[in-house]
This record gives C-alpha cells, structure tokens and sequence, in this order.
C-alpha cells in the first residue's frame, strides 16, 4: 500500500503543477498565451478558437487525473 500510495502522491503533485500551467495558459480579459501560438483567429461557428478549446479540454483532462488521484488517496487512507 505504501508504494501505491507514493504513486499518487507523485501523480497529485505533477497534475497540480500541470493544471496551474495549463489555467494560466487561458484567455483572461485580455488575450491569453494561446494567442501567441495562432489561436488569436476565431472560427466562425464557435465563440472560441481552436486552440482555446484545445486547451479547456486538455485541462479538464488533467483535471480528472487529479480528482481520481485525490480519490485514490483517499480511498488508500480509509482502507490501510
């Protein structure tokens, strides 16, 4: 249990870092990194570019890593 533990506390800490890269990545009031990176031209269907949506889903992605690792800490913490 204690080498499943230290691997989500690996995988907690890696994902928080990821995930306050990636929110400061967003667009605030003004313009955001990803308009560096090409997404300052908008499509026509959608409000957002595709780098902007890009990158809401990659952070929802991380986003999940890190509740299931929070989870699965807690979990190992209830059954030890």
């Amino acid at each position: 249990m204690d080498g499943m533990r230290i691997a989500l506390q690996a995988v907690v800490v890696i994902s928080s870092l990821f995930l306050v890269l990636l929110i400061l990545m967003h667009k605030g009031k003004g313009s955001g990194l990803s308009d560096m990176f090409g997404g300052g031209v908008s499509s026509s269907l959608g409000g957002s570019s595709i780098a902007e949506r890009n990158l809401n889903r990659l952070t929802v992605f991380a986003s999940i890593i890190w509740l299931a690792a929070i989870v699965g800490l807690g979990l190992v913490a209830r059954f030890q």
